[in-house]
């Protein structure tokens, strides 16, 4: 892990100076940057839950055709070896 020396603090401290000073140009305070970065976790976290839901119903849709299938297929070989 690298360290973290002078010279990077002071990078870090001079762009969050830059950084803050335009954002206060435009008139944006901390709390409604923290509350922006909240609001889009929470979207970004239904969002997920969204795409997990749809896959799920194709998986559930296909389940449907392919474990009959293979569960039939997995007896034949098991009693093909018996025999």
């Amino acid at each position: 892990m690298p360290r973290i020396t002078f010279a990077t603090v002071l990078k870090l401290l001079i762009a969050s100076f830059l950084v803050g000073l335009v954002l206060a140009l435009f008139d944006v305070t901390p709390r409604e940057v923290l509350a922006w970065a909240r609001g889009l976790l929470r979207e970004l976290a239904s969002d997920f839950w969204g795409w997990v839901n749809w896959a799920l119903s194709y998986v559930l849709i296909g389940a449907v055709v392919v474990v009959p299938i293979w569960a039939i297929s997995y007896l034949f070989k098991a009693l093909r070896r018996r025999s």
